[in-house]
């Protein structure tokens, strides 16, 4: 019961027993202020693609060193390279230490991770700078590895490339298939964490062997991909060794059709470009469509000149050796030689010295006891000096700049984002740490809003692909519906079959047949059709795996978005309290309700006042003769005359200035008086004035009268948890004959005083029930969705064909077929609300006739006083009849005798008002 490290320290303990051996023992520590040569080593795997480029490379920049006298000032750069021959491990391990052994300042290498993360840990020991121009394994930092430092592009930046393509197309879901190492896990781990900033995530995970692995292998893993995952987005990560490999299995098994998407890391590109000859062989074929990334080095004619001489390198390394292409790596393995020349030479100029010592310490460190005498390993002194001028780096190469970060990574990371297509490579973008996707190389002076050129997909299409699709198993979408008792209108079993109908199911149906692909599915009820069944076991059924999604009357809450994931709501509906409501019965006297009392007092006053105001201004005119009666015209006129009227008679006009502005001002108070009455009067007697005694959510919480709810839903949580009622007043209910019992009674018959539900149901309650009302606002904003299970891909694409059926108006349409209320909302019954009946004006009418009845009396029984003192004397002994026709005589001959005393008689009013 050991752990791994200790397995570990045996490997080194069988290497350094082979390495004691083979070197004597040597001195104290050696100081040498400018030596003649400098040794530095290389850790490859030359049979690799990206070992032999990188031997060549690599060579070919000690040899430019050593011929540029501005460099190093005549020290030589001697350079020392051990092949590990493809393996990942323990040969890595011997060739460290038998470089460390040797004076050697720094190790350029190694290039797998795995093996970068053992020799890490000698580097450190030894103090001797590690500079690796092929290990992108996230995990290697300077934290851990102080000693590590990294002359190429770290997979963290690159998966965070492939992230930002994933979300670029709008895909949520991704299937990553990688090598089971520190390199393909740790790169496949950063891509997690940079999917799931995005809201993605890897949904399934494919390793595969490091070595030896077998088609059998790959195709069996494969299938499973295809048969069983809804992802259709895959990311591969693997080495250059079978990748190809990997994608000829994919053809063979139809996965490189339309449908799929392939991205590819830079494996591909690099073996793309070590191997021009692929272009024009069958592998082609297995890779169309494929989207993959290269490490972007920008065009330089330093660059263009190495490049061009690529070939004579090749020859002079080995003229037996076929030509091979130049891959990314072995322009980063030059620059690398490079940088660590400029870090010597700026270590010497700053007088610093290479020194090394016989640390008797660090080998008590890696083993216990005296059975080995390691003096041949030699702890570089400086070591921490050099790597300090290596990390103060600044300088450009082949790839560009070279700086480096605190963690000893390369700054300023940007890749290519390059396309398969026929036979032939599409560059399609770049992106870069500062600027995400673009497609020009420097996006700061680029005034292009486009992100990435069109790609050309599996199956020689340019349509996105959706990145998901059913499970190829054969078995269609069970889709659970939960039946209600209550209000059929929403779902309902058609009698007599298994059919389900209703306004959810409409809407369901309406936007499946909207999906851009064919969907398969069949509903399940959910229910025995006696009693409302509860949504928590609902929703329960979808988290087992028994139904694929769920249909219903299923309210968007907090608690169950953690259970499953909702589409789009298609119907709104809050919670809303109803509650028995009676109309306010109009008055004989409603035409007095315009005005409060106060202000029919004020009116009247400034009526009277007004008048006076205009007889004062006025008074001028007392001299006429019949002054009296020209004042009573004036002050009746002045008074009430409105902006539409005129004076009757031409004594009747104003003269004064004064009179006409107080007139003016007047006039103006009368029409707004006017106006507002009327309007006032109209909205009183012509809108419906509904009383109740709960106003709304916040008189009901005051008050402790029992309260109505649905039983089964999470209105009982809500107003419990939320409005903070007393469980004691809530009240079940379980159909809407109940909740019609329940508002009936009231809360003295042992009913409730209101029901609290959600609108939707309540405006179907209140279809054929004008007895109740919602009174108050609707205090929560919730809807209806269908649900599916987590992370299901259907919940998105049903959203935007839910957005689609709202958008044109079918989904209002469903929504009239099934929830148009009846006979409160009917034309007939507005009709009757907007009319009018007499019982709102017959106070005006009862006053008019006592005004006409008194007046009418007044004059009557003035005339009889009058008739019975001109005739007392004429008409005594005289029948009924002839006092009748006597006092009918009188009434005539007085009125035309008051015509004739008339002074107003007495003016001539011409055509012209003169």
């Amino acid at each position: 019961m050991f752990p791994v490290k200790y397995n570990m320290s045996k490997v080194w303990v069988l290497a350094l027993l082979i390495l004691y051996s083979a070197f004597p023992s040597k001195g104290i520590a050696i100081v040498s202020t400018r030596p003649s040569a400098v040794n530095i080593g290389a850790i490859l795997s030359f049979d690799s693609i990206v070992g032999r480029v990188a031997k060549v490379a690599m060579q070919a920049a000690v040899d430019d060193v050593n011929s540029n006298p501005t460099i190093l000032n005549g020290t030589k750069l001697n350079i020392s390279m051990f092949d590990t021959r493809l393996s990942t491990g323990f040969l890595g391990i011997i060739a460290s230490l038998r470089l460390m052994a040797s004076d050697t300042v720094a190790i350029i290498g190694p290039q797998y991770s795995v093996m970068a993360h053992v020799i890490s840990h000698i580097a450190n020991e030894m103090q001797v700078p590690l500079l690796s121009f092929a290990a992108t394994d996230p995990t290697l930092t300077s934290m851990q590895f102080p000693y590590f430092v990294r002359t190429t592009q770290s997979d963290r930046h690159q998966m965070a490339a492939v992230a930002e393509l994933v979300v670029h197309f709008q895909w949520r879901d991704v299937i990553a298939i990688f090598v089971d190492d520190d390199h393909g896990r740790n790169g496949v781990a950063a891509l997690g964490d940079k999917l799931a900033e995005k809201h993605g995530k890897i949904s399934h995970k494919v390793p595969f062997r490091p070595c030896n692995i077998t088609r059998e292998e790959i195709n069996s893993a494969l299938v499973k991909v295809a048969a069983l995952m809804e992802s259709r987005v895959i990311i591969l990560h693997i080495y250059p060794s079978f990748g190809l490999e990997v994608l000829h299995v994919a053809q063979s098994l139809g996965m490189m059709q339309s449908g799929y998407v392939w991205i590819a890391t830079d494996w591909l590109t690099t073996l793309l470009d070590s191997d021009p000859s692929l272009f024009i062989s069958p592998a082609m074929n297995d890779i169309q469509g494929v989207v993959t990334l290269r490490m972007h080095t920008p065009d330089s004619d330093i660059k263009d000149k190495f490049i061009s001489r690529w070939t004579k390198l090749i020859k002079k390394e080995n003229p037996n050796q076929d030509p091979f292409g130049l891959n990314i790596f072995g322009l980063y393995a030059y620059d690398t030689v490079w940088a660590l020349a400029y870090a010597l030479d700026a270590l010497s100029k700053d007088g610093g010295t290479l020194s090394f010592s016989n640390d008797s310490r660090v080998i008590n460190n890696m083993l216990t006891g005296d059975i080995l005498h390691l003096d041949a390993m030699r702890v570089f002194v400086n070591g921490s000096i050099l790597l300090k001028k290596i990390l103060e780096l600044n300088t450009s190469g082949l790839t560009g700049q070279m700086m480096f970060d605190s963690d000893g990574n390369l700054m300023h990371p940007s890749y290519e984002i390059i396309n398969v297509i026929g036979s032939g490579i599409r560059r399609i973008g770049y992106w870069s740490d500062t600027s995400g996707l673009h497609t020009e190389e420097a996006p700061i002076h680029s005034n292009s809003s486009e992100r990435l050129y069109d790609v050309i997909w599996p199956g020689q299409t340019t349509q996105t692909p959706r990145g998901w699709s059913l499970a190829s198993n054969g078995r269609q979408l069970r889709i659970g519906v939960i039946v209600r008792v209550t209000f059929p209108e929403i779902v309902s079993r058609i009698e007599g079959t298994n059919k389900l109908s209703g306004f959810c199911i409409d809407v369901f149906t309406a936007a499946m047949n909207l999906l851009p692909y064919p969907t398969p599915f069949e509903f399940i009820p959910f229910g025995d059709g006696k009693t409302n069944p509860s949504h928590s076991d609902f929703l329960h059924m979808v988290t087992i795996g028994a139904f694929d999604g769920v249909v219903g009357d299923m309210t968007i809450s907090t608690s169950r978005a953690k259970i499953v994931d909702f589409t789009q709501p298609y119907i709104n509906s809050g919670l809303v309290v109803v509650a028995p409501v009676k109309k306010l019965k109009s008055s004989a006297w409603a035409f007095l309700r315009p005005f409060t009392p106060m202000m029919w007092s004020v009116t009247g006053m400034f009526l009277l006042v007004v008048g006076a105001v205009v007889w004062t201004l006025e008074r001028g005119l007392a001299s006429q003769p019949y002054f009296l009666h020209r004042v009573k015209i004036s002050v009746v006129n002045s008074s009430l005359t409105t902006s539409n009227e005129v004076p009757l008679y031409a004594e009747e006009k104003t003269v004064s200035t004064l009179g006409r502005f107080v007139l003016i001002i007047w006039l103006f108070v009368v029409l707004i008086l006017n106006s507002s009455y009327t309007a006032s009067l109209t909205s009183i007697l012509t809108v419906e004035h509904l009383s109740s005694q709960v106003k709304g959510i916040e008189s009901l919480i005051a008050s402790n009268e029992p309260v109505g709810y649905v039983k089964d839903t999470f209105t009982e949580n809500y107003i419990t948890a939320e409005l903070h009622m007393d469980r004691s007043r809530l009240v079940p209910l379980n159909s809407m004959l109940e909740y019609e019992k329940a508002l009936k009674d009231g809360p003295g018959g042992g009913g409730v005083a209101a029901i609290i539900d959600e609108r939707a149901y309540m405006e179907l309650f209140l279809a054929t029930r004008c007895e109740y009302s919602i009174v108050g606002k609707e205090f929560t904003k919730s809807g209806w969705g269908f649900g599916f299970p987590r992370e299901s891909p259907l919940a998105v694409d049903m959203s935007t064909a839910i957005l689609k059926l709202s958008e044109s108006g079918d989904l209002q349409r469903i929504h009239d077929k099934w929830l148009t209320g009846m006979a409160c909302s009917s034309e007939g019954a507005k009709e009757s609300i907007d009319r009018l009946e007499l019982k709102s004006f017959w106070g005006l009418y009862l006053l008019s006739g006592i005004a006409c009845f008194i007046g009418l009396l007044c004059y009557v029984i003035r005339l009889i006083y009058r008739f019975n003192r001109h005739s007392n004397s004429n008409l005594e002994g005289s029948s009924f009849s002839s006092h009748l026709r006597s006092f009918l005589s009188f009434a005539n001959k007085k009125e035309a005798g008051q015509k004739d005393n008339c002074p107003c008689t007495k003016v001539v009013v011409h055509e012209d008002g003169s």
